[in-house]
């Protein structure tokens, strides 16, 4: 019994791994119909090599610093249990991995590719598993500490704060220090808008990152017995919140309809586990409308030139979640409790600050030394062409 339960784990969180691995070509379509026809080929080749980057990165050093264990072990020890340890690297990797692909839509366009690929690199081997550990394995005793001032932990079942937070917050200020694409706010005031380029490709990313949302949430469980109906509902009702709420506020827009299902899912993560599922649909739809409107507030009044919105999306929404997990996680509002209102504002407060913090300084020291923006002549000519020297739809093939 106990070698079937071992295999039913592993091939559990395996699949959960898969769901999730399959989300980062969500990401790499999202970017791609986003973005302008000619930075398509530079959105697709980003996601797939930050991947990479934050695989190796992740294995060596940053599962360490999260878990305090490694892989420089023999093959057999690592195969036993059917695998459980490593299929479990494979889930949180992919977790760990979503960080760098959060942090590319807000720099889309103008970013230089080389220097992205060294923040991934610090990111993923520090930053994000330094706050992983803190929240999901008792790091630093901090967990305790929340739990001795305010009667529990910290609670984030499946990464709206240690995850959608943390990769927005520290997005916000690479992208402030990368500035905004050239041209895009004129000394008049004016604006030069840059339209999707392509919505069915925006579309495609948005359901691959709805249907792999399933993995993420319920395979956080991490066991076959774990596993919550709970969780899956939930995730559902705050998909549908987020996506009326933003056809409603954002008057029809396709770019708002299909990234509002999104916001619901980065808001409920946290609490998926202990909300009624008509709290996580206040929760979806709360998220929605703090996606478009912040957006439209953010790209319009402030000027912040953050493409895919994605100090929004994850990095508010996340936050969000993060605290209404203390809300309608609460038996008083249907939940099943064991949650508290004062450790959540504790942790999510404590996510956000470490993730700014981290933000801004391997940004900061990157543009300080090698720099983060594309030559305007090269932001021009696209991405495609500057860095890798093809575009999406050739005008011509070339006979040898």
């Amino acid at each position: 019994m106990d070698a079937l339960k071992q295999g039913a784990d592993a091939l559990f969180i395996l699949l959960g791994g898969i769901m999730v691995l399959a989300m980062h070509a969500g990401f790499a379509f999202l970017e791609l119909g986003t973005v302008r026809k000619k930075n398509q080929v530079n959105a697709l080749v980003k996601i797939l090599v930050d991947f990479s980057i934050s695989t190796v990165v992740y294995f060596v050093i940053g599962y360490g610093v999260a878990y305090g264990t490694g892989f420089f072990v023999s093959a057999q020890e690592l195969a036993a249990k059917n695998g459980y340890d490593l299929v479990k690297f494979f889930f949180l990797l992919t977790f760990a991995a979503a960080i760098p692909a959060i942090i590319s839509g807000g720099i889309a366009e103008r970013a230089k590719f080389w220097p992205q690929l060294i923040a991934t690199a610090v990111i993923v081997g520090f930053i994000y598993p330094f706050f992983e550990g803190i929240a999901w394995n008792q790091h630093f005793g901090v967990q305790t500490w929340i739990k001795a001032i305010t009667g529990e932990e910290f609670h984030d079942f499946a990464g709206s704060v240690v995850v959608h937070a943390v990769g927005g917050w520290i997005a916000l200020p690479a992208v402030l220090l990368l500035g905004a694409r050239y041209n895009r706010y004129r000394k008049d005031g004016a604006m030069s808008a840059h339209p999707p380029s392509n919505i069915p490709f925006l579309a495609l990313g948005a359901w691959i990152l709805i249907v792999g949302w399933f993995g993420f949430n319920v395979m956080s469980a991490q066991t076959l017995d774990k596993i919550s109906g709970l969780v899956a509902v939930n995730s559902l009702m705050a998909m549908v919140g987020g996506t009326l709420t933003a056809l409603i506020m954002g008057k029809n827009d396709p770019g708002f309809v299909h990234n509002g299902p999104l916001a619901g899912l980065v808001a409920v993560c946290a609490g998926s586990d202990l909300m009624h599922p008509f709290g996580a649909l206040m929760v979806g739809a709360i998220a929605g409308a703090l996606f478009v409107g912040m957006f439209t507030l953010t790209q319009n009044k402030w000027k912040i030139d953050d493409v895919l919105g994605v100090w929004p999306l994850h990095g508010l929404c996340g936050t969000w979640g993060g605290i209404a997990a203390g809300i309608f996680g609460s038996q008083s509002l249907g939940g099943l409790g064991g949650v508290s209102f004062t450790a959540q504002l504790i942790g999510t407060g404590m996510g956000v600050a470490w993730a700014a913090l981290g933000g801004l300084v391997v940004y900061g020291v990157l543009k300080a030394t090698v720099g983060l923006k594309l030559s305007a002549e090269e932001e021009y000519e696209g991405a495609d062409l500057s860095v890798h020297k093809i575009s999406a739809t050739p005008d011509r093939e070339v006979s040898w």
